[in-house]
């Protein structure tokens, strides 16, 4: 299997429940030929290089509504696949107060290469599976799953879980609120990012772009590394979901 094959994976593809899932950070694996992009182990586990916790929520999800995944295979610090291909945010050379060494100085070619072999096939697999989907007559609403780290440049961030939503506010909308039904949860309206700081890339392109109901979910890190807590995480959820669905896909 070669690096463009292995940069996505589709789960369960033909499943026909409503949602379909996508984890653009779901992994922080660097194929051979990047090394470590001159970074620590250490470093390679932290939110920089992906979102964790993110993925297993996602399959408890995927599980619960017997809906398909389509994740990341590669790490973000290679192209980030959730920022349009030439964006400032696309290959960093600084992520937060880190330095990645290994995307200074990169020429046209290599950058050429990272999307060609990165970045456009996941978007092709997810592609693939919306399309078939649409040809089958299957309703679908869009969902992705991302974790955000508790602290932001030493700023404290008080939300456990924020909703991002664009234009089409519908599937947001009733998730917050179905998660603001739980006692004691503070949850994000459009936070800790909004559509406006570039993070919308992949929703807005395949959700509204197709007219599908769409949002995105930030789930605070901490909260989400262990199998408890996934589980917890992938239950709240899936009541959230299971409350807004139906009106958001008959409307």
């Amino acid at each position: 299997m070669n690096e463009r094959e292995m940069a996505a994976a589709r789960i369960g593809s033909t499943l026909s429940g409503p949602l379909v899932l996508v984890v653009d950070h779901a992994s922080n694996r660097l194929p051979r030929r990047y090394g470590t992009l001159g970074l620590s182990a250490s470093d390679l586990e932290r939110h920089i290089a992906w979102d964790p916790g993110a993925l297993p929520v996602a399959l408890l999800l995927a599980a619960r509504f017997g809906s398909p995944v389509v994740h990341g295979t590669v790490s973000r610090l290679v192209i980030d696949p959730n920022r349009p291909p030439g964006d400032p945010g696309s290959i960093l050379t600084l992520s937060e107060t880190t330095p990645i060494p290994g995307n200074e100085g990169l020429d046209e070619a290599e950058r050429r290469r990272r999307v060609d072999g990165v970045y456009t096939p996941f978007h092709t697999a997810l592609e693939r599976v919306l399309e078939a989907r649409r040809v089958r007559g299957v309703a679908t609403a869009l969902v992705a799953v991302h974790s955000f780290n508790p602290a932001y440049r030493g700023v404290a961030r008080p939300w456990h879980v924020g909703v991002i939503y664009d234009r089409d506010a519908r599937l947001g909308r009733g998730l917050i609120e179905g998660l603001r039904k739980v006692q004691g949860l503070v949850v994000g309206e459009n936070e800790p990012y909004r559509p406006g700081d570039g993070v919308y890339h992949t929703v807005g392109r395949h959700g509204e772009g197709n007219g599908l109901p769409c949002a995105m979910i930030e789930v605070r890190n901490d909260l989400i590394l262990d199998h408890a807590g996934q589980a917890r995480w992938g239950n709240m959820l899936a009541t959230a979901l299971d409350g807004c669905l139906g009106a958001v896909l008959e409307g």
